[in-house]
């Protein structure tokens, strides 16, 4: 076999399975935030021994969906109203910078992958399936930062991708802001496709800079 197969072909460790599992309990709100974590209830659930949950847990905190705190335990993130403030302000500033790349540089190759994820969420509304419909959020905001081809920015997204994912899943459990995603979605599809940068960039702060209201109260019920 040749020796440069890439790590995406290799059958994954049990570590990386039981890390998959764990990340996603935390992304879709079975974990809650800030629940301290039992890495025997985990370990039971998950038919494995402790010494892959623990290891789990060591991958989860780089990706700061854990924290870890020595003599308390483990403990799911939670989300401080400043920090909200700051995600937003961080998530505005990349994706802006993206968007304006992509559509100078290559607009209609951007409305193209746009539309294509567009055309999946609202399938996945139509089948009810929420779950899907936000990960495919998710994933159409990934598109918009590769579209800036800069691997710089792309690796500074990803520190915060899992946290907005979390956050993302947590809103999806209110219609009214699912009803919201999708106008809004729609709009800045429709805005890049007509190579609108002013009318793109105000429709992406608009969706982003959710840093009161509605969008602190929902997210602030979730929160133990």
């Amino acid at each position: 076999m040749n020796d440069l197969v890439s790590s995406q072909e290799r059958p994954k460790s049990l570590t990386d399975h039981v890390t998959d599992e764990m990340r996603r309990w935390v992304i879709t709100g079975k974990l809650a935030f800030g629940e301290k974590l039992s890495e025997g209830k985990i370990a039971k659930a998950l038919d494995v021994s402790r010494t892959p949950v623990r290891e789990a847990i060591n991958r989860l905190e780089t990706e700061r969906l854990l924290t870890v705190e020595p003599q308390r335990g483990s403990f799911v993130f939670s989300i401080e109203k400043s920090d909200l403030a700051k995600l937003c302000d961080a998530r505005i500033c990349m994706e802006a910078y993206a968007l304006e790349t992509g559509i100078a540089e290559n607009p209609d190759v951007l409305h193209r992958s746009l539309k294509a994820c567009l055309d999946d969420m609202s399938q996945a509304r139509k089948a009810g399936d929420d779950a899907r419909y936000l990960d495919l959020d998710a994933d159409f905001h990934q598109r918009i930062i590769r579209s800036a081809n800069n691997p710089f920015i792309t690796d500074a997204y990803q520190t915060i991708a899992p946290r907005m994912a979390a956050l993302r899943h947590r809103l999806g459990q209110h219609p009214d802001h699912m009803e919201k995603s999708c106008r809004e979605h729609r709009a800045l599809c429709a805005a890049v496709g007509k190579k609108d940068l002013t009318d793109a960039l105000k429709i992406l702060a608009s969706h982003i800079d959710r840093k009161e209201g509605n969008y602190w109260s929902k997210l602030a019920s979730d929160s133990p």
